[in-house]
């Protein structure tokens, strides 16, 4: 990982936003979060349900894909709007594994995520 500090403007494509919930006990919460990102941020791109883990993330989940202009409303708005599920949004940069692990942000409960699966930086 370099110790520069780096132009943000730059380095950040966009952003992920992974909302964690139970299939059998908080699905209904996720499915009220993700109307209302849908009706109110017409330009994020939500992604499939993943009922199971998948990747790095230990609980089941959905994405939100979101430009970096969007990140100033729909963050703040996902903070007092997440009806207690757990939240990790992260930049996308060159390098997943320190987008998920180091440049994170948590909402709710921290979950511990596989490393293993994510690929770092050729830079890094």
């Amino acid at each position: 990982m370099t110790t520069e500090p780096r132009d943000a403007a730059g380095a950040i494509d966009g952003y992920h936003a992974h909302v964690y919930y139970d299939p059998a006990a908080t699905r209904d919460r996720a499915e009220r979060v993700r109307a209302s990102i849908a009706e109110r941020f017409p330009e994020a791109q939500l992604g499939r349900w993943h009922d199971v883990p998948v990747g790095p993330h230990p609980r089941a989940m959905f994405q939100i894909a979101f430009p970096t202009g969007s990140f100033p409303a729909l963050v703040p708005w996902l903070m007092l709007n997440r009806l207690g599920l757990a939240v990790l949004v992260h930049p996308n940069t060159e390098d997943a594994r320190a987008d998920h692990l180091t440049h994170a942000l948590w909402m709710g409960e921290i979950l511990p995520l596989n490393a293993d699966v994510l690929p770092q930086s050729l830079q890094g």
